[in-house]
């Protein structure tokens, strides 16, 4: 397949992306592909944590947390964290329960991936 054809389809799955997204977030709750494109880039720091979190990183999880308004809405984030973290072998737990508030942001509960996610309140 050529670059030309590849960028189309590229193209073309990120507007079934974004269409499916905001169908879904009608329903009341954020869909969790659309909360993984918001935090992958926290992916490597929380692999090997540095000194800061990445801006785009902190930026990921500030958008996922004005996104949250409802209790469902908060629930269905945490359940995509939770299963995300648990697809990532190798997170580390301290930087994950820290993110949101090394990203200045304040949740009402702490990333980790033995929550449970269905006693969050908004």
């Amino acid at each position: 397949m050529g670059s030309s054809m590849l960028a189309k389809v590229t193209c073309m799955a990120m507007i079934c992306f974004v269409m499916g997204s905001s169908i879904m977030k009608a329903n009341g709750e954020i869909p969790c592909g659309q909360v993984q494109l918001y935090v992958a880039s926290c992916v490597g720091y929380l692999r090997s944590p540095g000194p800061s979190v990445p801006e785009p990183c902190c930026n990921g999880i500030r958008t996922v947390n004005s996104q949250s308004k409802t209790t469902a809405d908060r629930q269905s984030v945490c359940n995509c964290l939770k299963s995300t973290a648990l697809s990532f072998p190798g997170l580390n737990p301290q930087a994950l329960a820290a993110l949101p508030a090394n990203c200045g942001v304040n949740l009402p509960y702490k990333i980790s991936t033995s929550i449970d996610c269905n006693t969050i309140k908004y």
